[in-house]
């Protein structure tokens, strides 16, 4: 049987905030090069109500959020984790997929939108739940 390793996160509130940034920037800059792919092979195109400024200040602020709720919930959920962060990045990702999954039942998102979300999903949950597991768990 294997052992859990012991784990504690009992980080500094200086911590937490460089933890919901560094997660912030991987959850905004991850998906740019992966939408930008769908672009360039004209399988996604950008929104054309709204300024493109406006379209990005939309996004950083839902990003914003999904930082934050990834860190304090990975705070809550670490003790339970017992370490494996892989486990948690894999139910965000799940989250996160079924997310795109019901956008695209709507009439303004399309099923190539949502694959473009999926694929972007399956690198910035795991790379952020590394991330924060560094950050934050004390072994």
């Amino acid at each position: 049987m294997r052992e859990q390793r012991k784990s504690s996160v009992k980080a500094s509130p200086a911590r937490v905030a460089a933890a919901v940034l560094a997660t912030l920037m991987i959850m905004f800059v991850v998906p740019m090069p992966v939408y930008g792919v769908f672009t360039v092979a004209g399988a996604v195109v950008l929104p054309d109500q709204g300024t493109n400024p406006n379209f990005l200040a939309s996004i950083l602020v839902i990003k914003i959020g999904f930082a934050l709720a990834f860190v304090l919930l990975f705070q809550l959920a670490a003790p339970a984790l017992g370490g494996r962060w892989r486990s948690y990045a894999a139910s965000w990702w799940l989250l996160f997929a079924l997310l795109e999954i019901g956008k695209a039942i709507e009439p303004t998102y399309s099923a190539v939108e949502a694959l473009a979300g999926i694929v972007s999903e399956a690198f910035y949950c795991p790379l952020s739940a590394m991330t924060v597991a560094r950050l934050l768990i004390r072994r």
